[in-house]
């Protein structure tokens, strides 16, 4: 009994701890606040410069001041005196960049220190990285320094100072005046292992991209994704439009829309799952060339590359096809490696990527023919895919028809086989509801899915403008429905409408930004690129 009383007393122990910690940071924030301090009334800090650019300015000004001056030559010296003439050279350095200081202000969250009697050491992080400051309590003034020895990791302040280079050579602030902006009431994880638990990063992405470079990183270059996006497609004379989320008909994909009330209205609306109908409202208005990049919401599961509520990129462009929806997708892929990556070759996950070349092009029938060994061209109708499919161990059910057979043999056969960069067209037309059929073969349509890694990158169409065909097609989905398929499309009589004004030959594409952003940053899981994925709650 003893014995468990102990280890009771033990495993409340850290938290004890810990509550005493937190105790002491409220007991600091008041004492400051009684003197007058209150760190929550500062309303702005004139920042000059982020930590690698001030670093990178002082590299350039120490090259230009001292451009000419050798290196110490300690040759034939002893120990002794290598470390004499070594002292004397840093020293008649400092002395000659101290004649024509930098002087920076700097804003970041203290993430070390250390006091040493008069003088301490910190070390500031900010948006670009973090830098050393030397604080000197003859520089400061004694009350800020007594204030300073004080602060915990996690304060964030504001400081000013000049720059220098220490004698091991790490370019450092010596801090003329410091100013206490935010006290940090937690305690952030342990410096050297970080924020590792992987369901306390998604949670508390705050304290993830203070804690773990490589999360900050991937952010980083997420919006340097999409604004190269936009660049690329200015360049083509694109223009960004936003369009509706919640909609009466959730069209335009496969998939389950999240349902929700409209008070005002008192009518039931839906999140919507495709940007696609809207922006082809567009096309018809006249707006030859439109993009999106928006979320979209799909009432599915979460996996490494699912996330409900997730971000989608389509763009629609009148008098081309899926042709040029090819050539422009190319292009862009090629251009986003070589802007984001530095070249058309990048490595995910240990395997490397080369959008470089040619992307290859195999219609549906081929790859299965290719991976699979058999040919649906030679297939003649639902019966015999059934045949197949059963001979195969495909699962699939009574209302399937041919061209879904030969879409689940694609995906069991083929998608794992597809790593470097691959276009697959000409999908069977019961998949491709908004989809122009193909002129030497109306079974199959102009569509095709880009496929990288495995992974469905993008999916365009020569978008069908016959109203006629597109009414029919609206009453399979709805048929589809009745039989039981939840992700089926229903009829939009508006967006019929819209076509019966008159659309004009379009090709259009769908592209999903966050795997391309796994892609391109080296992420395994789409929660690594989404700032706060969708996440169980707690109370649950």
């Amino acid at each position: 009994m003893g014995e468990n009383n102990q280890n009771k007393q033990k495993s409340q122990q850290p938290q004890q701890d810990l509550g005493q910690l937190l105790k002491v940071r409220r007991e600091k924030l008041a004492n400051l606040q009684q003197a007058g301090k209150d760190p929550f009334q500062i309303t702005k800090f004139d920042q000059t410069h982020h930590t690698e650019e001030a670093k990178s300015l002082y590299n350039a000004h120490e090259a230009q001041i001292l451009a000419g001056r050798a290196a110490v030559n300690v040759e034939g010296l002893s120990e002794e005196e290598a470390k004499d003439a070594i002292n004397q050279d840093y020293n008649e350095r400092r002395e000659i960049m101290d004649a024509s200081p930098i002087v920076v202000k700097i804003a970041g969250r203290m993430m070390f220190k250390r006091v040493m009697g008069k003088a301490s050491f910190c070390n500031i992080q900010d948006l670009q990285g973090n830098i050393q400051v030397y604080v000197a309590r003859d520089a400061i003034g004694e009350e800020t320094y007594a204030d300073f020895k004080k602060a915990d990791i996690g304060d964030i302040y504001g400081l000013s100072g000049f720059l220098f280079r220490t004698k091991t050579g790490e370019i450092s602030i010596h801090a003329q005046e410091m100013t206490l902006l935010t006290k940090s009431l937690q305690i952030l994880p342990e410096k050297f292992h970080g924020l590792t638990d992987t369901d306390t990063r998604y949670r508390q992405r705050y304290v993830d991209l203070i804690m773990n470079k490589e999360s900050k990183e991937v952010f980083i270059k997420r919006s340097q994704i999409i604004k190269e996006i936009r660049n690329f497609l200015a360049g083509r004379d694109f223009m960004e439009v936003e369009t509706p989320m919640l909609v009466s008909n959730a069209g335009g994909a496969a998939a389950r829309p999240f349902e929700t009330h409209y008070n005002a209205l008192n009518e039931d609306v839906k999140l919507r799952i495709s940007l696609e109908l809207y922006l082809k409202r567009l096309i018809v208005g006249g707006l030859e060339r439109v993009y999106e990049i928006g979320r979209v919401f799909r009432n599915e599961g979460v996996d490494t590359r699912h996330n409900p509520e997730f971000t989608l990129m389509e763009l629609y462009q009148a008098y081309t096809d899926y042709e040029g929806m090819m050539e422009l997708t190319e292009s862009m892929f090629r251009y986003l490696a070589e802007k984001v990556c530095g070249s058309t070759k990048f490595t995910y996950n240990g395997i490397e990527l080369d959008f470089g070349k040619p992307f290859e092009r195999l219609t549906m029938n081929e790859a299965i023919k290719k991976y699979a060994g058999i040919d649906f061209d030679e297939v003649p109708d639902t019966e015999a895919a059934k045949a197949l499919a059963k001979e195969h161990h495909i699962e699939f059910e009574d209302r399937h028809t041919k061209g879904d057979i030969i879409n689940l043999f694609f995906e069991e056969f083929c998608e794992k086989e597809l790593i470097q960069p691959t276009f697959i067209m000409d999908h069977p037309i019961e998949i491709s509801p908004l989809t122009k059929k193909k002129p030497s073969d109306p079974t199959k349509v102009e569509r095709f899915e880009l496929f990288i890694n495995t992974w469905e990158m993008c999916n365009a169409y020569s978008e069908l403008n016959d109203p006629i065909d597109q009414r029919e097609r609206f009453a399979a989905q709805d048929a589809a429905f009745e039989a039981g398929d939840e992700e089926a499309n229903h009829t939009d009589e508006d967006f019929l409408n819209a076509l019966e004004i008159g659309m004009p030959p379009t090709g259009g594409i769908g592209y999903g930004i966050d795997r391309l952003v796994m892609l391109l940053t080296d992420s395994p899981a789409i929660r690594d690129v989404l700032l706060f994925p969708t996440m169980k709650s707690l109370d649950k």
